[in-house]
């Protein structure tokens, strides 16, 4: 059976994970047209959608042409807004929270940033303007709340580069909807109660509850977290990274808008808490906010206790000082999810691939879990295995990239933590022991003093996090890079005295041209019928 063909693939599991997998497949193979393909998602009928990523990568707007899905429908159906970044509020100090201590992470490169790097010039300025402010107008356009485009800005396009903030739930009904009226991919709504698999141990057929047998040559698992293929059947383990990224629980609300145009946040705001961070995030009718925490450094009454806090500061109260009416929503009830931060030992074994939280999940922090799926689908679709004999190699190759991705996230998330000077409780201690730093991490910590992270950053093409990145998160949280004398030369801190200039230019323009993001909704509504 070495030369099996590949010609019908089954996905386990719907939500995000499992439709964006089918809607990149089907749209690759011209799915139900002569290719011969056929594309079959499994569905649970009981088995709710998890929905706490709301937050997305530039990435997914590319995602979404690829897949046939206007952005004027994803915009409205999803009750999405733009995304521009993350900013972070008292990670860095004690207190940080009242005494501003706040950076961004802007989706926007520094301008000029691969003709030069601008670090060390900025240096010089340090006490002056922080470095995102000082090379990107993405940063002060963020805090206006003003939208990365104009309504004239062509449908995926951009003036400043941008993602989405949605509603999981939405996004994941209007995928099921696109791929099975668009995309010929087939739907069935039940329960894998037993897999079969051959004398060579690949997966040849689902038994399903009261829906008979389905078959397939390659499987995808998208069942979350549980893993039906990869980890029940096949006994993939997960490689546990509780010992480098503590958070393994978070509590998570939706909360309306006190007004109906109470302004939409252009980045998700992340504030640092004595055992965790809150997220929150707007929508157009309303916000998602939660507290993602270790379970090893607080009990689930803190946890809340914290979050209540919170609302009670930010909004009046997850009970009270929302006017419903006006904002078309209704509070929803504190919902704990606990998680095991890790990744899969392999992502891909025999014919069976895992994506989605199937493969793994981290902490919630930078928004990887979406980026992750999306690439995933991506290269699964760029490579399909024609037959079983290529697809060994196909998968060897799957296995070795994504475990390079999923070792640099969890670096870069932990990079957050390291830098951090908070002394205030022990899950930021904590964060600082040195045999829960990643070696590869220590390291650039120790090359950075010397050297910013520039050009030469990344260790493949498409790494998820590039140096200007690494650049927005080091130098937001203070550190310092002591740039050896023979690298500062004159004719090179003019050019970079010029892209200042140009920085601050620009974010004057843009600040008389862009409209707020609740502004350019609203134009996109109005322009729809809506």
């Amino acid at each position: 059976m070495a030369d099996a063909l590949v010609k019908k693939v089954v996905i386990v599991g719907g939500g995000t994970a499992g439709w964006l997998t089918a809607g990149v497949l089907a749209a690759e193979y011209s799915v139900g047209s002569d290719t011969q393909l056929q594309i079959t998602l499994v569905e649970s009928p009981d088995v709710p959608t998890i929905g706490v990523g709301e937050g997305t990568w530039p990435s997914m707007r590319a995602t979404l042409k690829r897949i046939g899905i206007s952005e004027q429908e994803f915009l409205l159906r999803c009750d999405a807004s733009f995304k521009q970044g993350t900013r972070f509020i008292g990670w860095r100090r004690d207190g940080g929270v009242a005494d501003g201590d706040e950076y961004c992470h802007p989706f926007t490169a520094p301008v000029g940033f691969y003709q030069q790097n601008p670090e060390p010039y900025w240096q010089r300025l340090r006490e002056e303007i922080q470095f995102a402010d000082a090379v990107c107008p993405q940063s002060y356009i963020g805090r206006k709340h003003l939208a990365p485009k104009q309504l004239a800005t062509p449908e995926y396009a951009f003036i400043l580069n941008y993602g989405y903030h949605l509603d999981a739930g939405k996004f994941a009904d209007l995928l099921r909807e696109h791929c099975t009226t668009r995309l010929s991919v087939e739907h069935l709504s039940a329960r894998v109660t037993e897999v079969d698999s051959d004398n060579d141990g690949y997966i040849t057929k689902l038994h399903l509850e009261k829906a008979g047998v389905v078959e397939g040559d390659l499987f995808v698992d998208c069942s979350g977290a549980r893993s039906i293929l990869l980890g029940e059947h096949y006994g993939i383990g997960l490689s546990d990274q509780r010992d480098v990224l503590f958070n393994d629980s978070a509590l998570a609300i939706q909360v309306p808008y006190a007004e109906v145009d109470a302004p939409i946040e252009s980045c998700t705001l992340s504030s640092a808490r004595n055992s965790g961070w809150i997220w929150d995030i707007g929508l157009p009718t309303r916000r998602g906010v939660g507290y993602t925490y270790s379970s090893a450094h607080s009990t689930d009454d803190e946890a809340e206790d914290v979050l209540r806090k919170y609302l009670d500061r930010s909004y009046g109260g997850a009970d009270q000082g929302v006017n419903r009416e006006a904002s078309g929503g209704e509070v929803t009830e504190f919902r704990k999810i606990s998680f095991t931060p890790g990744y899969r030992e392999k992502f891909w074994h025999k014919n069976c691939v895992a994506i989605g939280m199937a493969a793994g999940f981290i902490e919630p922090l930078e928004a990887s879990a979406l980026v992750l799926v999306e690439q995933s689908a991506k290269m699964l679709a760029e490579q399909l295995p024609p037959d079983r004999e290529i697809m060994q190699t196909v998968s060897t190759r799957f296995n070795r990239k994504f475990s390079h991705h999923w070792q640099r996230i969890i670096e870069f998330l932990k990079l957050h933590y390291v830098l951090s000077e908070r002394n205030d409780s022990p899950y930021w201690k904590d964060h600082r022991e040195t045999d829960g730093i990643p070696g590869r991490l220590l390291d650039s910590l120790l090359l950075w003093r010397s050297r910013s992270p520039w050009l030469e950053e990344g260790e493949i093409a498409d790494e998820f996090f590039p140096a200007a990145s690494y650049q927005y998160v080091l130098y937001g949280m203070g550190f310092v890079t002591h740039s050896l004398p023979w690298n500062m030369r004159p004719e090179k801190e003019q050019v970079a005295r010029k892209q200042f200039n140009d920085t601050f230019q620009a974010r004057e323009a843009l600040q008389r041209m862009l409209p707020s993001n609740r502004e350019l909704l609203r134009q996109i509504y109005i322009a729809a019928g809506k």
